[in-house]
């Protein structure tokens, strides 16, 4: 099993494989519509969208999480 402290990390890498799969797909459908050899095309805008995805996620992370820190209010009443 991997260690918790390896937590933020294997979120960050699972969620950017996600999003950026989806993402480039509705962007391939939008470009090119169902054709032959869609699959592929996909694919290949896949990979290159994660490239760019799972390091900005490790950037934008933090910044998101103090910036909706700063946002919501605390529980405390």
């Amino acid at each position: 099993m991997i260690p918790a402290k390896y937590t933020q990390l294997i979120f960050s890498f699972f969620l950017s494989i996600f999003m950026s799969c989806v993402v480039s797909g509705v962007s391939v459908f939008n470009t090119t519509g169902l054709i032959d050899g869609f699959f592929g095309l996909w694919m290949t805008a896949w990979l290159k969208s994660w490239v760019v995805a799972f390091p900005t996620i490790l950037i934008v992370a933090p910044l998101t999480r103090r910036l909706v820190g700063k946002l919501v209010r605390n529980a405390s009443v």
